[in-house]
C-alpha cells in the first residue's frame, strides 16, 4: 500500500478504505462499497473548499479570487475524473442499486469534465473561471458613464424608447466577443474529458443524467415542447400585434419575428415587463414595487416573506448564518457576480443566497425560487454525498417556482401586500403567461445550441449564425441589427460563459405546474388551478418534504410519483393552469396571421 493511500486510509478509518485491486483480481461488492465511501469523503471535502472559493470569487470579483477559485475547481475536476476512471473497474459487477447509481453519478457529476492531463485540466479550470469573471465585470460604457447589467436590465424593463433600447441591447452584447476564442477552447478541453469518461461529447454527458438513454431524453424534451408550442405561438401572435400597434409596422412587422430588443428583457426570454403594452385595457398588473415602498419593505424583509411561506408549510426557519452570510444587495465597493443563485456551502447548515435584489415583483418571485433550492438542500442533507441532489436538475429549479405559483392575489392580500384582489383575474394570469409561457422556447434552445456546439455540428466559425437561427426557429425572435461572426451573442447570457446546463429550466417550467396541481389537491383546493395558494397547508408541506428528502437516491420517476402520483413529465397541468389565457388569446387572434 502506497504512502498516499495509507494516509488516506488513516483519515478514513471509520468509513473503511478500499485497497487497490490488482489487475488480475476480480473486484467485489465490498470493495466497491468501501471505494465509494472513500470517494464521497474525499469529494465532499473538495466540494466544500471549492464552494467557499467560488463564493469569495463571486462576491469579491478580482483576478486573485478568480485564480483561487480556478485552483479549487481544478482540484474537484482532478479528483472526480480520477475517481470516475477508477470506478470503471466495478462496471461489470452486479452492484446493488445504490452503488450502481453512485457509479453513474460519479461519471456524470461534472458539467465540465476535465482531461486527465494536468496542464489541460488546469487550463480548463482557468478558462472557466475567467469566462464567468468576464461576464460578471461586464458593463456598457459611454465615455466615463458605465452601466452595469442591473442598470441595463432596469432600462430594458422600463423604457419604451426603441432607439434607447437598441443602444442598451447592443451595448450589453458587446461584452461577449472577447470570450469567443476562450469558449471554443473550453469546448475542446471539456469534450476531451467527456470522451475519457466514455461519452461522445459534453452534450452526450449532460443528456445522460436523466435515468434514460441520451437520445430518449432528447426526444422527451421535444415531446414536451410540442405540447406547449401552440400556446406559445398564440402568445407570440398576440404580443406582436400589440407591439406593432405601439411601435409601428416599420419596427415590428405584423407577420414577422419579434425584435429581440423590444421585449422588456435583455434576452427576450420573459416578457412580463411589458404589462403596460400587452395587458388588456380593462386591467393592469399588480405593482408590488409600490407596496414595498409604501410599507417600507427592504430587500432583507422581502426574503423574510419567502422564508415565512416555507415555514407556513411546516418547514424549519433558515439558520442564523443564512442571514449573516448571504448577499442581498449589490455592494458599492467591489465587483460581484449578481446573477441570483442559492448556495449550500458545507452540505449541512451553511445555506446562502447571492442576489442583487430589486424591490419589484420579478425579484420577489426569484427570491422564492432561490429559497426553494435552499430548502431542497436542507431536506436531502442526511443522504450520502453523491445523492445530495434533486431527482434531476429540473426538480431543483422547479421547486421554488412551484412555491411562487402560490403567490396569488389572494395570498398577497392575506400577507398584507395588497388591500384587495383585482376585480378581473385575467390580467394577473396573462402577466404570468408573459413570464412563464414566453420563457419556454428560450429554455429549450440554449442547450440545443450547446449540444450542437459540443457535438461539432456547429463549428466556432458559425457560433453566432446558429444561435440566431435557433432563436428564430423556436422563439420567433430576431436581432435588431445584423450579427456577424466577429460577435459572440451566446456569451451575453450568463449560463453560457458559466457553463450551467439550461434544459433544467425548460423542464422546471413544465414540472412546476405538475407539482403545483398535486400540492393544491393535497391542500384541498377547490376552484381553478391558477387561484390556488398552498400557503399555510401543512399537508402540502409534508408531501413536498417527502419528495425532497429522496434527493437523487432513486430514479426521478419515483420522486415524481411520490409528489404527484404520476411517473411521466407532462404539460397537462400547465395547459390547465393557463386555460383562461388560451381562450382569451384565441379570441384576440381571430383573423390574424400567426407564425413567422
Amino acid at each position: 500500500m502506497s504512502g498516499r493511500i495509507a494516509r488516506a486510509c488513516a483519515a478514513l478509518l471509520l468509513a473503511g478504505c478500499a485497497a487497490p485491486v490488482a489487475p488480475s483480481e476480480t473486484p467485489t461488492v465490498a470493495q466497491a462499497r468501501a471505494f465509494f465511501e472513500e470517494t464521497e469523503s474525499e469529494l465532499l471535502g473538495l466540494w466544500i473548499a471549492s464552494g467557499r472559493a467560488a463564493w469569495v470569487k463571486s462576491t469579491y470579483l478580482t483576478e486573485d479570487t478568480e485564480r483561487i477559485e480556478a485552483a479549487a475547481s481544478e482540484a474537484v475536476m482532478a479528483a472526480t475524473s480520477r475517481r470516475a476512471r477508477e470506478a470503471l473497474r466495478f462496471e461489470k459487477l452486479d452492484l446493488p442499486q445504490d452503488l450502481r447509481r453512485k457509479l453513474d453519478f460519479l461519471r456524470l457529476s461534472l458539467s465540465l469534465p476535465a482531461p486527465a492531463g494536468a496542464a489541460e485540466r488546469a487550463e480548463l479550470a482557468r478558462i472557466a473561471s475567467q469566462l464567468e469573471g468576464h461576464y460578471g465585470r461586464g458593463k456598457y460604457c459611454r465615455q466615463d458613464d458605465c452601466l452595469s447589467l442591473d442598470d441595463l436590465t432596469e432600462i430594458m424593463a422600463r423604457s419604451r424608447d426603441a432607439d434607447r433600447l437598441l443602444e442598451v441591447w447592443t451595448g450589453w452584447h458587446a461584452i461577449a466577443p472577447p470570450m469567443r476564442a476562450s469558449y471554443a477552447r473550453l469546448v475542446e478541453l471539456a469534450n476531451a474529458g467527456a470522451r475519457e469518461l466514455g461519452f461522445a461529447d459534453v452534450g452526450d454527458l449532460w443528456r445522460s443524467r436523466y435515468d434514460m438513454p441520451a437520445a430518449a431524453f432528447e426526444a422527451e424534451v421535444h415531446r414536451l415542447w410540442q405540447q406547449v408550442k401552440p400556446l406559445y405561438e398564440a402568445l407570440h401572435c398576440y404580443a406582436r400585434a400589440r407591439l406593432s400597434a405601439h411601435y409601428g409596422a416599420d419596427r415590428v412587422s405584423p407577420t414577422g419575428p419579434l425584435p429581440a430588443h423590444l421585449l422588456g428583457n435583455m434576452w427576450a426570454q420573459e416578457w412580463g415587463n411589458l404589462t403596460d403594452l400587452l395587458l388588456p385595457e380593462k386591467g393592469g398588473a399588480i405593482d408590488l414595487g409600490a407596496a414595498f415602498a409604501r410599507k417600507k419593505i427592504d430587500e432583507r424583509e422581502m426574503v423574510r416573506y419567502g422564508e415565512r411561506f416555507f415555514t407556513s408549510l411546516g418547514l424549519l426557519p433558515l439558520p442564523p448564518s443564512f442571514w449573516e452570510r448571504s448577499l442581498f444587495t449589490r455592494p458599492r465597493d467591489r465587483e460581484v457576480v449578481c446573477h441570483a443563485s442559492a448556495w449550500d456551502i458545507d452540505y449541512q447548515d451553511d445555506l446562502r443566497i447571492k442576489m442583487c435584489i430589486r424591490r419589484n415583483e420579478e425579484d420577489f418571485t426569484t427570491i422564492h425560487h432561490e429559497l426553494g433550492h435552499n430548502y431542497y438542500q436542507v431536506a436531502y442533507r442526511k443522504l450520502p454525498p453523491l445523492f445530495r441532489e434533486s431527482a434531476h436538475d429540473g426538480f431543483h429549479e422547479g421547486l421554488g417556482d412551484t412555491i411562487a405559483l402560490s403567490v396569488t392575489p389572494s395570498y398577497l392580500v392575506e400577507v398584507g401586500l395588497l388591500e384587495k384582489p383585482p376585480a378581473d383575474e385575467l390580467p394577473p394570469l396573462l402577466e404570468r403567461a408573459l413570464e412563464k409561457i414566453a420563457f419556454l422556447p428560450f429554455g429549450l434552445l440554449v442547450d440545443q445550441w450547446r449540444w450542437e456546439v459540443f457535438s461539432g455540428r456547429v463549428a466556432p466559425a458559425d457560433y453566432n449564425r446558429r444561435w440566431w437561427e435557433l432563436r428564430l426557429l423556436y422563439q420567433g425572435v430576431a436581432p435588431p441589427t445584423p450579427r456577424g461572426e466577429e460577435l459572440f451573442d451566446p456569451g451575453a447570457k450568463y449560463h453560457i460563459p458559466a457553463s450551467v446546463p439550461y434544459t433544467r429550466y425548460f423542464l422546471a417550467a413544465i414540472l412546476q405546474f405538475q407539482f403545483h396541481r398535486a400540492l393544491c389537491q393535497t391542500a384541498g383546493h377547490r376552484g381553478p388551478l391558477h387561484t390556488c395558494s398552498i400557503y399555510g397547508s401543512r399537508e402540502a408541506g409534508a408531501r413536498l418534504a417527502r419528495m425532497m428528502e429522496m434527493g437523487s437516491s432513486r430514479p426521478w420517476p419515483e420522486a415524481l410519483a411520490a409528489l404527484t402520483g404520476e411517473r411521466r413529465m407532462d404539460a397537462g397541468a400547465l395547459l390547465e393552469y393557463f386555460q383562461p389565457v388560451s381562450e382569451y388569446l384565441a379570441a384576440e387572434n381571430r383573423g390574424r396571421q400567426c407564425g413567422w
